[in-house]
């Protein structure tokens, strides 16, 4: 299951991106030196360049949204979303998606070099690695608004992201409402709950843990925390699916490796081998997961995440955050989905209508669980596909 560092070939990808040489100044006090962020645009901007959607990814994802992915080759990770005469058309929309900032396909983040140390002459400068500051989600955003000045779009059509993605979708209408027409946050809170702090806590724990973690300089050594990274995407696998997806996908079936009777089996097949098909499933995803993602960045994420309260800024009043907005906004949420709940769309929702937005609200029944905005879920790509028609023909995009 585990992988090496030197398997990873994150370091050697080069990435579509754009260099700020005035960097970025963050919400904790430090000026980052410079800037890079690495993305990938998809369809044609019109003339009058009103027709931009920027999407917005969770946790895990990057910019490959509609294509191969680089370095996986795996198909991109929203084509039922994004691409030709899907919901976010690429025949009529032009899709912008960027590496969020802290990220590690691209962007700046922990795994690029540090520019406030520049190395000896003919020497590359090390990585930030643990040294690299708090971001924050505003953070993220203020870096994506950058990209979408340098591409010449004063305002975009649209916002759209699930989960973390979300979260940047309800900042870009909180902190930029006048650049913002639409907005779809898809299972998505205005905060981070306790409950999914303490299980990002739990994955950095295994992070640390790993002995091959060394403080975060894993570098050094040509190593990766690859057993604490497998294991902390395992457990955060699991929120994202529901008890009925888990049931219906592998109930308590086993492997055919293992249907021997329990007193025949080997004490360390039977207790810890993969005997049960959920067990290989978890394994599989730990796996392929520390091939394409840097330890560091998960830390920065996660902890990112975890600091999001759009409300925090306005002595707990969530619609004071949406005062005055003219964005409209289509909120989805998933019943099945326990890490962030329909109850936390709701109240996203009627905050928006305390304050006389233009708010559209849609739970959807699906036992897919939180991950379901990245499924075949028909009824998603409906919603999604009419409120940006509808918005679209407002904005007089089409006739």
């Amino acid at each position: 299951m585990i992988v090496e560092a030197s398997d990873t070939g994150l370091a050697e990808l080069e990435h579509s991106h754009v260099r700020f040489a005035d960097g970025l100044a963050l919400e904790c006090g430090i000026t980052l030196p410079s800037l890079t962020i690495a993305y990938r645009t998809y369809g044609t901007l019109n003339p009058a360049r009103s027709n931009a959607i920027l999407v917005c990814h969770a946790l895990t994802g990057d910019q490959y949204v509609a294509e191969r992915h680089k370095l996986t080759g795996r198909p991109g990770w929203w084509e039922l979303m994004v691409g030709p005469g899907r919901p976010v058309d690429t025949n009529r929309y032009f899709v912008i998606c960027s590496n969020v900032l802290g990220g590690c396909m691209g962007s700046t983040g922990p795994a690029s070099p540090r520019d406030d140390r520049p190395g000896a002459e003919g020497v590359a400068a090390e990585p930030w690695g643990t040294d690299f500051p708090l971001v924050t989600i505003r953070d993220m955003v203020r870096a994506q608004k950058k990209l979408v000045e340098h591409l010449g779009i004063e305002r975009l059509f649209a916002v759209i992201g699930g989960s973390m993605g979300g979260m940047q979708t309800l900042e870009w209408a909180a902190t930029y409402p006048q650049c913002v027409f639409a907005a779809v946050p898809i299972a998505a809170a205005s905060f981070h709950s306790a409950q999914n702090i303490a299980f990002h806590e739990v994955g950095r724990q295994a992070i640390f843990a790993d002995p091959d973690w060394l403080g975060g300089r894993y570098w050094e050594t040509d190593r990766t925390p690859a057993r604490g990274l497998a294991v902390a995407r395992m457990a955060a696998h699991i929120t994202y699916l529901s008890e009925q997806a888990l049931t219906r996908k592998f109930g308590r079936r086993q492997r055919p490796d293992h249907d021997a009777p329990l007193d025949a089996a080997p004490l360390g097949s039977a207790l810890f081998g993969e005997m049960f098909e959920v067990e290989s499933y978890l394994r599989h995803q730990g796996s392929s997961f520390v091939r394409r993602f840097d330890a560091n960045s998960y830390l920065a994420i996660t902890r990112a995440m975890d600091y999001f309260d759009l409300a925090v800024e306005h002595e707990g009043d969530l619609s004071a955050a949406f005062a005055g907005t003219a964005t409209r906004f289509c909120i989805v949420s998933f019943s099945s989905d326990w890490l962030f709940p329909t109850a936390q769309s709701r109240e996203v929702a009627r905050a928006l209508n305390r304050v006389a937005a233009n708010v559209s609200f849609v739970e959807i029944a699906t036992d897919k669980g939180h991950d379901a905005f990245l499924l075949d879920e028909p009824d998603l790509h409906r919603t999604v596909a009419g409120f940006l028609t509808g918005c679209a023909e407002h904005a007089g995009l089409i006739g």
